[in-house]
């Protein structure tokens, strides 16, 4: 079971909700498995087209756990998966790229308004849900502003998967049942956000989110060990692929924002080519900097900002008005996705430090993909995004917050 104790408590007067735990409980591998026994079983118009997209830090953490390189992790959990009914697999580095992509324009946008539009920067960084359950929930109207509206690779893929994917293969989008697995519990809650839920259809973009450590449950449960399992040739359709090895991104384990964002930046605002960031380390390694200079003054100051301490630091300092920042790269764990709470625990014999060097190594031996050179999303683009309009297109790629009005009978705890 997941324990959670007061050192994760954020004093946000927002103890989850028995409606989220609901949310939660309805997320879970055994869901997956009735899906694929009523896949069996049912006459043809029950069939679900089951969809998994695995996210790039649980294949790392599996690959980790297995003794495999991250690619070969990703042949065969294709395989497990296509083995147990399931239809296709995706890769969600797939989906990253145009969570990047759009995050660049989206920061190039907001720099250039950023005279007339005070809350315009610093941008932070969307795709960690657990931060957006933070900001909502705790600093509210004032601090969503700051926030990207680009949605999160998960979320990109359920616009892929529960649009263009069903209307390529002539399916409703409730015929599709999409699950992702991710190194993160919190996904589970942003998969449920009213925002993916698809009215028309009455469906969700993602059915399930299952996260590294719940995969190892299922080879338990079909008692096989990954290393054993036979490859398959990887799905190219939602993955990004050279021969048999996946393609990853470059920068941090957490999808690399600062990274693409700033050598973005600094070549559309400034006309500099940025080879090799270099990363200053702040008060712990969890809070570093990045900055370009021209004649010896600071034009872009970047940071990446991991774990409640550190973003608590950088929320009190933008509400004082002292943040020096343009953008940040923020993610609610120490040491960022890779060290996510849904990752494969450490056996017994293993300590905690040791394993995530491992799944870090792993994660960063995937060959890196330029956004920009990514050919098949450029068609994606040019084809789907450009049919359905530049509002629709907004909305499929892009998301919005909500301020969560603050339950004043609850718990007054003092601190």
């Amino acid at each position: 079971a997941m324990v959670i104790t007061l050192n994760d408590c954020l004093a946000c007067s927002g103890c989850i909700t028995s409606a989220e735990s609901v949310l939660i409980t309805q997320q879970s591998h055994e869901e997956i498995y009735r899906v694929l026994r009523n896949n069996k079983q049912a006459g043809v118009p029950e069939q679900k087209v089951v969809v998994v997209s695995v996210s790039p830090q649980s294949r790392a953490s599996l690959a980790a756990r297995y003794g495999l390189s991250s690619s070969e992790a990703g042949r065969r959990l294709t395989a497990f998966f296509k083995g147990l009914g399931v239809h296709h697999v995706f890769d969600t580095s797939f989906s990253r790229t145009f969570s990047l992509l759009e995050s660049q324009r989206e920061f190039v946008e907001r720099f250039h308004r950023k005279e007339q539009d005070k809350q315009a920067l610093p941008m932070l960084a969307s795709a960690c849900p657990g931060w957006i359950c933070y900001a909502e929930k705790t600093h509210g109207e004032f601090i969503l502003p700051y926030i990207s509206s680009t949605r999160s690779p998960q979320q990109m893929m359920g616009s892929l998967v529960k649009g263009f994917f069903a209307g390529q293969q002539g399916l409703n989008p409730q015929q599709i049942y999409h699950v992702t697995v991710m190194p993160c519990y919190d996904k589970k809650l942003e998969a449920s956000r009213p925002d993916f839920y698809l009215e028309e259809a009455d469906t969700r973009e993602v059915d399930c989110v299952i996260t590294s450590g719940e995969v190892v449950k299922m080879l338990e449960e079909e008692k096989v060990l990954l290393s054993d399992v036979e490859p398959a040739p990887l799905d190219t359709m939602f993955s990004s692929v050279c021969g048999d090895e996946l393609l990853g991104h470059a920068g941090s384990g957490s999808g690399g924002y600062l990274h693409h964002v700033f050598t973005h930046a600094a070549r559309q605002l400034f006309g500099e080519e940025v080879k090799e960031l270099t990363y200053k380390t702040l008060k712990n390694k969890d809070f570093q900097e990045v900055t370009l200079e021209r004649d010896g003054v600071v034009v872009l100051r970047f940071a990446a900002t991991y774990g409640f301490r550190n973003i608590q630091n950088l929320v009190q300092k933008l509400k004082r008005g002292k943040s020096p920042y343009h953008f940040v790269e923020v993610m609610a764990c120490p040491s960022g996705c890779l060290n996510g709470g849904g990752q494969v625990k450490p056996l017994p014999e293993q300590n905690n430090k040791e394993l995530l060097q491992q799944v870090e190594d792993l994660y960063s031996e995937e060959r890196p993909l330029v956004p920009e050179e990514d050919q098949r999303v450029a068609e994606l683009y040019q084809s789907w995004l450009q049919s359905v309009g530049e509002e629709r297109a907004r909305e499929l790629l892009h998301t919005q917050y909500h301020a969560v009005e603050k339950a004043t009978n609850g718990l007054l705890v003092k601190w």
